[in-house]
């Protein structure tokens, strides 16, 4: 009986919250603001939703991993968003742990869906 289209959905959306994490935290390794990291990203291949960007940049804002600033640009008040100290050290950490994990699942997947 094959799994349901229901489980593998939630599955694959558990296995990129954390992902999504590292990857706004590695992108604003240089000042952005909200809709150009959601293009980045994009670009970058790794799709976000706004209604999911935005409140992950507050939550994160509010650990201290990130600082943002209003500023007007273009005529329209922008807000920027770049790593704290606090951000760079965690995005150190978090991507140790990442290419950790990344081999070893590397190596205990091998073979699968090949």
């Amino acid at each position: 009986m094959p799994v349901s289209a229901d489980i593998i959905e939630a599955l694959r959306l558990e296995l990129r919250r954390g992902n999504l994490v590292l990857a706004v935290l590695g992108t604003l390794r240089s000042e952005k603001y909200g809709y150009t990291l959601k293009t980045e990203l994009g670009g970058l291949g790794v799709e976000i939703e706004e209604g999911a960007l935005y409140p992950m940049l507050r939550r994160l804002e509010t650990q201290g991993l990130l600082t943002s600033e209003w500023r007007k640009d273009a005529k329209r008040q922008k807000r920027f968003y770049r790593l704290s100290d606090d951000g760079v050290a965690a995005l150190a950490q978090l991507a140790g742990e990442w290419r950790a994990m990344n081999a070893s699942l590397s190596s205990i997947l091998k073979g699968v869906g090949s």
